[in-house]
């Protein structure tokens, strides 16, 4: 076993639908039974302890989401987090309940939504305990060198196996005027949402991550019947619920409704309970060095359960070692774990060397499974960062002489400057930037991705001086002196680019990726219209990167790759020579100009807008050509 790689859980996302719905607002989304308030629901509530939940659903009973799509979302915000690229993830290991169709798997329909290139997969079909199946597989995945990032992941939707109007017509069929208990009671336990997990062989640098120390699941199926079910009912000769002449009459049966054997599921207690105690004979959990026990459970009910049977066999876990979020996010069957998870990884009160034990005990036939995880700190010393993905935002300052009109366009600039450094901040080269995960690949990637826009630059700013006509001289001026500016920037970047180790044949071979295209169309296309001031758009996009972001990127990359002034002097220059050569102010002069109507100044905000866009989509698909 000391021959295989470390796995460490470098970053967690999640996705929980819509807002957060009360205790008393369940049913203007579940609906209302028979047309009637349901008679079990406060005395269910009272149990599980749950006050808010999300559901997947409007006061409609509309389905507003799949589960594939918002695990898909959580993978997401995993990626994001971590800034890595989806192209990075060669194995995707997914978890459910119950998927969206029966067939294909759910690993599939997750990897289609979640949009990640060509990989392995797999899929966990069981109930809670699926989760820990997932990160299971991808742990050994990664163990082992199957994989050298994967991504372990769950998703619930079951609140759409609770409307109400799914009962109706079994009500008239049964002749009955209530649900079963052994649904309804289900109907007060379950939530929605999804979490996924990223795994890696090393820390993350600049932030914790958590060591997969052991997994250990067991299944305790052959000692009873099945306890948490959809499919067939008990003891009627049918196994299943396509054993049935229609799939209309099993669903009249409620042969297809999601149940729970109210009889038998407290033996998961015990059974969680022993296997933890065995754990701890075997020299594998030691209570002593515990730190945090996140402990999934589906209501509070079970609580007092566990922690009296702990005692019984002289173990106490203090109450403020314990972390769940069952009350504010609900029960999310398999995605619980990674919930928690990503809760208390980003909560800020881990410390390095911390021990966590994850406990997720399952009742659909009865499966008990614990892994244990290690506080590990970032992996880089140097955790100060000169730039943080939490800095404020602030749009580049413009000087106007206070017209309203300028006054105006000032505000909406400011707007879209917010969004498009936001969004910036989403994309994954940005990100590794922002959190210190910057490899010189990256950084050698980014340079030969700008220079196709940078040579294009001076030029579409050339074409549109051209069209400028003489009683705008001024304006046209600038146009020039900018584009003369300009010409030469690439220069700088080339020299950055072979100083980092690349060539001058890399550099010949460089086009331009989807987003540079899109992007250098758009600004000709601008450039050459009559009398382009709408350009100023984007110039002022472009430029406030120079004088925003540029020196920042800079510095920060430099700090991160351990590189010399020649090896980033294109970033850091734009800062210097977009304040010394007055690039900016240049663009102050043209607003403050009598130019600037109403009708330029809303061309220019929607001409910065779509900038915005085409810069971030630039960033967005390196190497994708």
């Amino acid at each position: 076993m000391s021959s295989l790689n470390p796995v460490y859980i470098t970053a967690a996302g999640a996705y929980l639908p819509g807002a957060s719905i009360s205790n008393d607002e369940v049913e203007e989304y579940l609906g209302y039974l028979f047309g009637k308030p349901s008679r079990t629901k406060q005395k269910m509530l009272k149990q599980n302890g749950i006050t808010t939940r999300y559901y997947a659903l409007d006061k409609n009973q509309q389905t507003t989401h799949t589960v594939s799509g918002m695990t898909a979302a959580a993978i997401q915000s995993c990626l994001q987090k971590a800034g890595v690229a989806k192209n990075e993830i060669e194995f995707l290991s997914a978890a459910t309940t119950q998927g969206d169709l029966p067939v294909p798997g759910f690993a599939s329909m997750v990897h289609a939504d979640a949009q990640l290139n060509q990989c392995e997969i797999a899929s966990h079909q069981s109930v809670c305990a699926a989760g820990m199946m997932a990160i299971k597989n991808a742990w050994l995945h990664m163990r082992t060198c199957e994989a050298d990032k994967a991504i372990a992941c769950a998703g619930e939707l079951p609140s759409r196996m609770f409307k109400a109007q799914r009962f109706e017509q079994q009500a008239i069929v049964k002749e009955k005027s209530q649900l079963d208990l052994e649904t309804d009671f289900l109907r007060w336990m379950l939530s929605d949402g999804a979490g996924a997990l990223l795994l890696e062989n090393q820390p993350a640098r600049h932030q914790f991550s958590l060591q997969i120390d052991w997994i250990d699941l067991r299944s305790h199926a052959h000692l009873y019947d099945v306890c948490m079910y959809a499919g067939k009912n008990k003891n009627n000769g049918k196994e299943s619920w396509i054993d049935y002449n229609s799939f209309s009459e099993a669903d009249n049966d409620a042969a297809i409704n999601l149940k729970q054997d109210l009889k038998i599921v407290h033996n998961i207690v015990h059974l969680g309970v022993k296997h933890f105690f065995n754990l701890i004979d075997e020299g594998r959990i030691d209570p002593g060095q515990l730190d945090w026990l996140l402990c999934h459970y589906s209501s509070e009910y079970f609580r007092p359960q566990i922690v009296d049977l702990l005692q019984k066999g002289g173990c106490t876990i203090p109450p403020e070692k314990w972390f769940t979020n069952l009350h504010s996010k609900g029960n999310v069957g398999a995605a619980s774990i990674f919930l928690m998870l990503e809760e208390l990884l980003y909560s800020g009160k881990l410390k390095a060397g911390q021990k966590l034990i994850c406990m997720v005990p399952e009742s659909g036939r009865f499966i008990t499974s614990f892994m244990q995880l290690t506080v590990v700190a970032p992996a880089s010393a140097a955790a100060a960062l000169s730039i943080h993905a939490s800095d404020v935002i602030e749009a580049p300052v413009i000087r106007t002489s206070g017209l309203p009109v300028q006054e105006w366009l000032v505000r909406q600039l400011t707007s879209v400057w917010v969004d498009f450094e936001s969004s910036l901040r989403q994309v994954p080269i940005v990100q590794k930037i922002y959190n210190g995960s910057l490899s010189l690949e990256d950084y050698k990637l980014l340079l030969v991705n700008l220079r196709q826009q940078v040579i294009d630059g001076s030029q579409w700013i050339a074409r549109a001086a051209s069209n400028i006509t003489i009683e705008y001289f001024d304006i046209r001026s600038a146009f020039i002196t900018h584009s003369r500016d300009e010409h030469r920037d690439y220069q700088i970047l080339e020299k950055n680019y072979l100083a980092c180790g690349g060539t001058y044949e890399e550099l010949r071979q460089g086009e331009k990726n989807i987003g540079s295209e899109a992007l250098s169309a758009f600004m000709f296309h601008k450039a050459s219209q009559p009398n382009p001031f709408d350009l100023l758009g984007g110039m002022f996009i472009i430029e406030g990167l120079g004088n925003r972001l540029a020196g920042k990127w800079g510095r920060a990359i430099q700090e991160q790759l351990q590189l010399h002034d020649d090896q980033v002097s294109f970033f850091i220059y734009h800062e210097t020579s977009d304040a010394n050569d007055n690039h900016f102010e240049r663009f102050e002069k043209a607003i403050q100009s009598e130019l600037l109507q109403e009708a330029i100044a809303a061309r220019i905000v929607k001409t910065a807008k779509i900038t915005a866009r085409l810069y971030a989509m630039q960033l967005q698909e390196l190497g994708n050509y």
